[in-house]
């Protein structure tokens, strides 16, 4: 079986790891933690960033860090992983479910003013396959209602919106380094925020409500509780194999961009004949080969399509199911019309197996799916 993903490593993860361990740190906030803080702020321009143990964490904390009460709203995409309404649901917040664009399957600028009401607090957008929002457009709606902008770039490192890195265009945003994703740790996550009216307080949030890192900063003869808080950060060994994942972050998203594009030439004849729409990048959008998916007629084809991609040997998986119709989403959320494309475009996308080392199976993923798409 070719599988959906398999975890890429350098060849310096298990080393580095080593090497924390040789330093006498395994707990967070170590020498590989402070690395990775640094490559994050110089390669994204964010004011601080901050290693979480999951993308989840990280919005959590930024519900934590928006102050969100019980009834506040928080607009954001039905066609997203439970986490971007999980964060917000656990403060009390209800999410606004708006429907999608049928081009880039993000959050529809022209539907969100709409969704507005006198409870909503802020937007959270979700960039797609790592191929971001109209954001200029959702920045200028934030603003004249004074909203808050999340950015979920859980798919997102390493892409881009009018030379903008994903993930610090709006006020906070999140990162994943789940091992699906380009960079990877396992599991993992990281905090992004634009400036410094919430770098401060997310450090105490992530230090269980303390002041720690101003005490080993010495800008504090000692360190208490002094705000809410949990423990948001990952240990040294996640840090290090992360470490060794972002000194080859450039050719890794190289690479997958060159397999990336040779699916989009292979896919490129079943869309003039009809048999698939390809994924559209706006030309504002630099995008980071985070996946490859396909929009299938109708759910019929695509549940057949997967059954017998698999019994050719090719594991190809769909997601997701919208959040406003999932039993938690009925509950805590409402949605904001009938979201059509949410819907019909759920029941049509597969994506395809994207790993680097993928390259030597594609002939066998092209013949196969030529069999069944023909």
């Amino acid at each position: 079986m070719i599988p959906f993903n398999k975890p890429f490593m350098t060849g310096r993860e298990l080393w580095l790891i080593a090497q924390a361990h040789a330093n006498g740190h395994l707990s967070g906030d170590g020498r590989f933690t402070k690395q990775s803080h640094a490559w994050l702020e110089q390669r994204t321009g964010a004011r601080r960033a901050l290693l979480t143990h999951s993308c989840t964490a990280a919005l959590e904390m930024s519900a934590l860090l928006l102050d969100l009460k019980p009834g506040d709203e928080v607009i954001m995409p039905s066609y997203t992983f439970v986490s971007t309404a999980n964060a917000f649901v656990l403060r009390g917040a209800v999410p606004v479910f708006v429907d999608v664009r049928e081009d880039t399957l993000n959050l529809d600028e022209r539907l969100v003013e709409a969704a507005i009401t006198p409870r909503t607090r802020a937007i959270c957008v979700v960039h797609y396959a790592g191929v971001a929002c109209e954001m200029d457009a959702i920045l200028d709606i934030a603003a004249r209602h004074g909203l808050a902008i999340v950015e979920d770039a859980a798919q997102a490192i390493m892409s881009s919106y009018k030379g903008r890195p994903l993930g610090t265009i709006g006020d906070l945003g999140a990162l994943s380094f789940h091992e699906t994703k380009n960079i990877i740790s396992g599991e993992g996550g990281a905090l992004l925020c634009r400036d410094e009216q919430f770098a401060e307080r997310s450090e105490i949030l992530r230090e269980k409500g303390t002041n720690r890192s101003r005490f080993f900063r010495g800008q504090v003869d000692k360190y208490t509780w002094v705000d809410v808080g949990s423990s948001f950060l990952p240990g040294e060994i996640t840090a290090a194999f992360l470490c060794a994942q972002i000194e080859e972050a450039d050719q890794i998203t190289a690479h997958r961009l060159a397999i990336w594009e040779r699916y989009h030439q292979w896919a490129e004849r079943h869309e003039q004949a009809g048999r698939l729409r390809r994924p559209i990048i706006p030309a504002d959008c630099k995008h980071n080969a985070h996946m490859y998916y396909m929009l299938l007629p109708d759910l019929d084809s695509r549940t057949r399509f997967i059954a017998e991609m698999k019994a050719k040997g090719v594991q190809t998986v769909f997601h997701y199911i919208p959040l406003h119709s999932a039993p938690a989403g009925l509950q805590a959320g409402r949605a904001h019309g009938d979201l059509p494309n949410t819907v019909a475009l759920s029941e049509r996308l597969v994506r395809l197996p994207l790993w680097i080392g993928v390259e030597e199976h594609l002939e066998s993923i092209f013949a196969a799916a030529d069999d069944v798409l023909s």
